[in-house]
């Protein structure tokens, strides 16, 4: 089971839940799950991304869970998840449909947000039955559907077969993350974050991401090398905002534009000046807002009201 180094006080802290459950998936693999906020509220489900956790999600869950019922899940191998057999994008989809049915009501609605790999779950799952039934709307944050690796700016090298081949083996190596330390923080840093990021922001993803074992890592990171999840986007047959930051260096714009433009129903593209691959942390009012507004424009009864004041919030951020 993964290692758990979180941050233990202050806005990075991971919330207490009101309660949690495992979920299980269709291979039998148990997942963590996490409910905040009070029952028969408007619902949020959160996935995450590759060598994250629920604690991931910290901000947004303190910002939703006064006023939302918000489902949070360890991925397999991730935070309270045990590691499994089978690692793939087919399991990824197969997890979301657990957590969905273990949480939410038949027929009930929610807003899905996927980030990085969170929402390659998403688009793999976005044919399924389960998804089907209980998405509204979803909100893609930082994330891509395929060639992940030859567009991959993490090295700053010319684009081509010798950027593609080191950076696959950058991101596929076994070298354990060991424990987090001024140097560790600084690359992990410039490879996932902007420069513009607070030393506590960088220290509390780099405790996130050195929590996961070298193991779990090490595979993720050769499924999402052969990621091919461009039927999923076509799939998402819902009301779909994407937000980017064009400081991105593991899922640059490129992705969301491409996304974007073979959603069926996108609904707007949120490009965040300066802002890295982790926005959910580093731009945590913002990417809060943009639920609060899906939320409030699509599942029925939440409050156009809340949905407009979240609307100019998150523009008034954007365009600081």
């Amino acid at each position: 089971m993964t290692r758990l180094m979180h941050v233990k006080s202050g806005p990075y802290a991971p919330p207490v839940p009101v309660r949690e459950l495992t979920a299980r998936s269709a291979d039998g693999s148990r997942l963590h799950v996490e409910v905040h906020g009070p029952e028969g509220a408007p619902a949020v489900v959160l996935a995450h991304g590759w060598t994250c956790s629920t604690a991931f999600w910290a901000a947004q869950i303190r910002a939703l869970a006064a006023d939302h019922r918000v489902v949070a899940y360890d991925q397999r191998g991730h935070g309270r998840t045990p590691a499994a057999a089978t690692c793939s994008t087919d399991a990824l989809a197969d997890d979301l449909e657990a957590v969905l049915r273990a949480t939410l009501a038949p027929g009930e609605k929610a807003v899905i947000v996927g980030h990085s790999m969170g929402g390659m779950t998403v688009m793999a799952a976005a044919g399924r039955p389960a998804f089907r039934e209980h998405a509204a709307a979803v909100l893609l944050c930082s994330t891509g559907s395929s060639k992940l690796v030859a567009e991959s700016l993490v090295l700053p090298l010319p684009a081509g077969g010798l950027r593609t081949f080191v950076t696959r083996k950058i991101l596929g190596a076994r070298l354990p993350l060991g424990p987090v330390t001024p140097v560790g923080m600084r690359i992990l840093k410039y490879a996932t974050m902007g420069p513009g990021s607070s030393p506590l922001m960088v220290e509390a993803c780099a405790r996130i991401v050195h929590a996961c074992p070298t193991g779990v890592r090490c595979t993720w990171a050769g499924v999402l090398d052969l990621l091919d999840l461009e039927h999923g986007v076509r799939e998402l047959r819902v009301p779909t905002a994407v937000v980017i930051g064009t400081a991105d260096r593991l899922t640059p714009p490129v992705h969301s534009r491409a996304m974007a433009a073979a959603l069926p129903e996108c609904v707007g593209v949120t490009e965040l000046p300066g802002v890295g691959h982790m926005t959910p942390v580093e731009a945590p009012e913002l990417v809060t807002s943009r639920i609060r507004e899906l939320v409030g424009t699509y599942l029925p009864g939440a409050g156009d009201e809340s949905a407009a004041e979240s609307a100019g919030a998150a523009n008034e951020e954007a365009s600081a």
